[in-house]
């Protein structure tokens, strides 16, 4: 099992850290700059450049079936679940192969609307609700990919 995350904008890679090696899963942060990461074995660190999608390309490039990939970028999480790895958001909320489409036809939307000129407003500011939305899905999905071995 490896976990990898997208982590120039995520909010949880504290919590990643914490769970992580709580499991003794590996834990690959990948971002478009030096991000600090903790001196421990199980946590590495890859810096990409600045190239447009260079870390979901980086990320989408490695992943298999026992990954576990954070993401709020929902292009990178369906071709990470095209790779049958276990997608989650830094909410909690996992993408899924049912999931998806929507998220796609969402973001599509949102696009074209502000492509208009239309304003609308953005995601709700992270809370400590979706933090441990988040600590408790990635539990999960770790016990859950270990027994299914």
């Amino acid at each position: 099992m490896m976990i990898w995350v997208d982590a120039d904008a995520c909010p949880v890679k504290d919590e990643i850290y914490r769970v992580a090696l709580r499991h003794a899963v590996p834990v690959t942060i990948v971002s478009n700059s030096p991000i600090r990461v903790p001196d421990h074995p199980l946590i590495g660190r890859v810096v990409v450049g600045d190239a447009f999608d260079a870390a979901d390309d980086w990320i989408a490039d490695r992943v298999e079936k026992r990954s576990v990939v954070i993401t709020a970028d929902i292009l990178l999480a369906d071709r990470c679940i095209k790779q049958d790895a276990a997608v989650l958001g830094p909410t909690g909320k996992p993408f899924t192969a049912n999931s998806i489409g929507g998220a796609i036809a969402t973001r599509a939307i949102m696009a074209d609307l502000r492509a208009g000129g239309d304003v609308i407003g953005g995601p709700a500011p992270f809370s400590k609700a979706d933090r441990s939305r988040f600590l408790q899905a990635l539990d999960e999905t770790l016990v859950r990919l270990r027994r299914a071995g």
